[in-house]
């Protein structure tokens, strides 16, 4: 006699899965088998770049589907295994991860593009391309995880691809700067790690869903004000929030031009998304407790960043001032809570994760042309070439926040929001960091871009792997500037989902599944 068939509808999804769903994780299993294979053809660099832009093509398009997707049809969720959450580890997709995750495939085909002459061949037999596909995977990662604990597995996937690119070279100034970043980051991860263990202690579930639906019913019975406190510290050390900032201008400048666009576009940002996600999708009651400490952080950051800015002369360390600044602009949204506040937030860090990207692409044409990336140094670069000079110009205006640009828009939202709820002395530290910031990128352009050169500088051609991802960039941020209503329109929808989970939620655990 045949053996009864369990039934594992309690246990197990046995519906098949709809084909959109796969959207959730491909973009992720393509970098990971991508990475592998590189890897295997480390012998054979120039195909191994090629292999690697077309991947990253691929994985943007993933990701603009997966974006129409979720804004069409709601947040989607895969769960690994089959199993049912929060015991199958799940990958959950709203609007805000999608809006990330392209605007990272955005930032890291722009990188590669620029690679294929930044990066020697020395560099990509050392891995620069499979370490760049990796550290994709953890970024994307996530970005799409539904699963608290794998957002510091995809951290460490991350981290550890980073380190590697960071002393791709191994010159002094690398070996340095990577220190630096190393010991930081490994705090905040430590950190990190001891936080999930008493969330876990806490809730007994790892799944995000679950834990923003539970977090109401154990206020008052779980240590969640000691929690949200290391996530805070964790997260800000991560995105270098102050007083943990000093790591990031000791470390961006010191990697190839390429790797240090793809840092400043991307890993901050990561950062930036957990903040968001833990502290006000899951613990929004602390998050509001903690609202004042986090304005002054935030606050703290725009001025210190922006004063930073203003004290260097190297461009590549300015410009890391200046992602620092950004930083504290985003957790100024994170603090206010609100509507407009967490708009602005996501608005902001997708301006930051194009622009800063592309101001460093900017700054490696302007060493290669000058000769230095000292400000002193540099001369005449306006008369050597004016495109060169207007797109420079469009995009150090952009990162002060000055009109007809994308990082106008987010600064109008969180202004707007700190003056709504009385906060004037927060609209006055935006309003402040923008000041100081145009001070320091007119000096930049002034220096640099105007200043007449002892001696004429000879004519340099830019190639199309620096001419395209620039001209792509830029274009973004004109076009996010002169037409914000849809990326408007998508912030808007982002910060709605992380103020009111209800459908993230619904779509882990829809009406009926047995926890």
């Amino acid at each position: 006699m045949a053996a009864p068939i369990p039934d594992l509808s309690a246990a197990m999804v046995t519906t098949p899965v709809p084909p959109a769903h796969w959207l959730a994780i491909l973009p992720v299993a393509l970098c990971i088998s991508l990475g592998a294979l590189l890897l295997m053809l480390r012998s054979l660099p120039r195909l191994q770049a090629w292999i690697a832009i077309a991947g990253l093509a691929v994985v943007l398009f993933l990701d603009a589907a997966l974006l129409r997707q979720v804004v069409e049809h709601g947040p989607l969720t895969m769960v690994m295994g089959r199993w049912l959450p929060p015991f199958g580890i799940a990958f959950t997709v709203d609007v805000f991860s999608a809006l990330m995750a392209l605007a990272a495939a955005v930032a890291a085909l722009s990188a590669g593009i620029y690679a294929l002459s930044d990066v020697t061949e020395s560099g990509r037999r050392y891995g620069f391309f499979p370490l760049l596909m990796l550290l994709m995977a953890g970024v994307t990662g996530a970005f799409l995880t539904g699963d608290i604990f794998n957002l510091y597995v995809w951290f460490e996937v991350l981290l550890i691809s980073s380190f590697g690119l960071l002393i791709l070279g191994s010159e002094r100034a690398q070996i340095d700067g990577a220190l630096k970043y190393a010991v930081l980051n490994l705090i905040a991860t430590t950190l990190f790690l001891i936080s999930i263990g008493i969330l876990y202690a806490s809730f007994g579930t790892l799944n995000m869903a679950d834990i923003a639906e539970r977090a109401a019913g154990l206020s008052g019975t779980a240590p969640l004000m000691t929690l949200a406190c290391l996530f805070l510290l964790a997260f800000a050390m991560k995105a270098a929030a102050f007083p943990v900032n000093f790591w990031l201008p000791a470390s961006y400048h010191t990697p190839r031009i390429a790797v240090s666009a793809l840092f400043a576009g991307l890993l901050t940002k990561v950062g930036i998304y957990a903040l968001l996600r833990v502290l006000v999708m899951l613990l929004p009651v602390e998050r509001d407790e903690l609202s004042l400490l986090i304005s002054v952080v935030g606050a703290l950051t725009i001025i210190v960043g922006a004063l930073g800015a203003l004290a260097e002369t190297d461009l590549r360390r300015l410009l890391g001032y200046v992602v620092i600044s950004g930083i504290g602009n985003m957790m100024v949204g994170a603090a206010l809570g609100t509507a407009d506040g967490l708009s602005g937030a996501v608005f902001y860090a997708l301006h930051s994760v194009v622009l800063m990207t592309a101001l460093y692409l900017v700054a490696g044409e302007a060493g290669r042309r000058g000769g230095s990336f000292s400000i002193a140094a540099l001369a005449g670069l306006y008369r050597q070439n004016g495109w060169f000079a207007a797109i420079s110009l469009m995009l150090l205006l952009a990162a002060c926040g000055l009109p007809p640009f994308s990082g106008f828009w987010p600064k109008v939202l969180l202004v707007k929001a700190s003056l709504d709820v009385g906060a004037w002395w927060l609209a006055g530290a935006i309003l402040l960091g923008g000041f100081l910031l145009t001070i320091a990128c007119g000096r930049v352009f002034l220096l640099a871009y105007w200043r007449p050169a002892l001696m004429a500088l000879p004519p340099v051609r830019t190639g199309w792997t620096a001419s395209l991802p620039l001209a792509a960039l830029t274009i973004l941020v004109i076009g996010f500037g002169i037409l914000p209503e849809q990326l408007l329109q998508l912030a808007r929808s982002a910060a709605e989902g992380l103020a009111d989970p209800s459908a993230y939620i619904f779509t882990v655990f829809p009406e009926g599944t047995i926890r």
